[in-house]
């Protein structure tokens, strides 16, 4: 594969206003995606763009809108909304490419552009590619003319379209009436249809994290910061705690009490009651690398297959739309839900935990840990040159923690994809030898 010059692993990301993330990257984004999506002459194209609630979205915006109708696309803008909700609508508007203004669950001062195809999937990385090559032409190359620009519009009932289709996602014989819901939207691009979604769905809702002015997304609240939902729950005396990143295409859950669940847990749970509902597609579902294997043996004793995939969410859809599973992703919160969307969503995976919680007639605590989870480290180890995991001594080193780890654990070893880094990963039943191994692991690493 061709080196990348912007795109990453999800998109292009950055400090705004510094490369990438500058207005000027973003119009030929705009120029570039719109020639390539543009593939019909004879009739008008169609783009849409969402974003979260950054400052720098101000800016990303109308640099984004000048390159597309400058080269003839309409273009239609849905303001603050969730990741998920433009993918969505990029599909349900027939629109040829969705657009996200938002670096999820990072600090204000980063932003990213995400893009999706007529299909609402993330673009690959081919077409990433393509359109890369196209940024670095002419900025006067393949413009429409005066009378071909495309015309913009703000589409007011956004908002609406995507609340009706969350709800409908929810059982329709289930009713939320009578939980008490924290909803911390990270002062993010949910933070009017999530709380929105569970009131009309019958919930008493306790709203955190709706109070954006640009520079507080994900400051001290959100999924990133778990402990802001999980104090609200245990002040407000809630049912069960939900909290969304900053686009909410993940979350984070607690129970009554304030204790966390992870991702791994909470598809756990949504894949125990779709098997027993005969709900469960492929036969199994798609996780990473790095889930635990305590939930590989949960779902291996229910007889459902655990397939992994590298670390993001793009390669856990890919593998489901390959072998047909409709549940996977990652224990960060990320979960994908293919019945009803196309990327991963966090109000959509709520909405599944609440109705299992509903019909069990349990507290959250009763069902937040559907499995012991093994021990496992994690340790980050930095290099300044070279390719350690080549070193002869390294993979000596990996050879011996898996013999002696005997059948009983796992060990992974990978290269950051975004920092000089080399991340050394073990578990196992047993908590002194799984940190004896990686500390055996990183010590060589440091050493090549």
């Amino acid at each position: 594969m061709s080196k990348r010059s912007y795109f990453g692993t999800d998109g292009i990301r950055g400090q705004a206003n510094k490369h990438p993330m500058t207005a000027e990257v973003a119009l030929r984004v705009g120029l570039a995606a719109g020639k390539l999506f543009r593939r019909d002459p004879e009739r008008r194209h169609l783009v849409v763009i969402g974003k979260d609630t950054r400052l720098s979205g101000y800016m990303i915006e109308p640099a984004l809108v000048a390159g597309f109708s400058s080269v003839g696309m309409d273009v239609r803008l849905f303001g603050p909304r969730p990741t998920p909700a433009v993918a969505m609508m990029t599909r349900s508007m027939r629109a040829d490419l969705g657009v996200m203004i938002s670096a999820s669950h990072n600090a204000f001062s980063d932003n990213g552009i995400k893009l999706f195809g007529p299909d609402g999937y993330k673009l690959s990385d081919a077409r990433e590619l393509e359109i890369e090559g196209l940024m670095d032409e002419g900025l006067q190359e393949g413009l429409a003319d005066p009378s071909g620009l495309g015309r913009v519009q703000r589409i007011d009932d956004a908002q609406a379209r995507y609340v009706e289709i969350i709800k409908a996602t929810f059982p329709r014989s289930l009713t939320l009436g009578g939980l008490r819901v924290v909803v911390d939207c990270a002062n993010g691009a949910a933070y009017k249809v999530a709380p929105t979604a569970l009131y009309e769905l019958g919930a008493e809702v306790i709203p955190v994290g709706v109070s954006p002015n640009g520079c507080n997304i994900n400051d001290e609240c959100g999924s990133t910061h778990p402990g802001t939902m999980a104090r609200a729950v245990r002040e407000y005396r809630a049912d069960i705690g939900i909290a969304l990143d900053g686009d909410a295409d993940r979350l984070a859950i607690c129970d009554e009490r304030g204790q966390s669940v992870d991702g791994d847990q909470i598809m756990a749970l949504i894949a125990g009651a779709w098997a027993a509902e005969g709900r469960l597609s492929g036969g199994g579902v798609v996780a990473t690398v790095m889930s635990n294997l305590g939930f590989e043996r949960f779902l291996g004793q229910r007889g459902i297959a655990m397939e992994r995939t590298q670390v993001g969410d793009r390669y856990v859809m890919e593998r489901m739309r390959e072998g047909g599973f409709n549940l996977g992703g990652e224990a960060s919160g990320h979960v994908i839900l293919s019945d009803f969307s196309t990327t991963g969503d966090g109000l959509i995976a709520a909405l599944q935990v609440l109705s299992v919680l509903v019909t069990s007639g349990k507290p959250m605590s009763a069902l937040a840990r559907q499995f012991e989870p093994v021990p496992q480290k994690l340790e980050n180890v930095r290099f300044t040159a070279g390719e350690p995991l080549k070193a002869e001594t390294v993979q000596q080193a990996i050879s011996d923690g898996e013999r002696r780890l005997n059948g009983s654990g796992r060990v992974l070893v990978r290269a950051s994809g975004t920092e000089p880094l080399i991340r050394v990963m073990a578990e196992g039943d047993d908590a002194r030898l799984v940190a004896q191994v990686v500390r055996d692991i990183a010590s060589a690493v440091k050493a090549a």
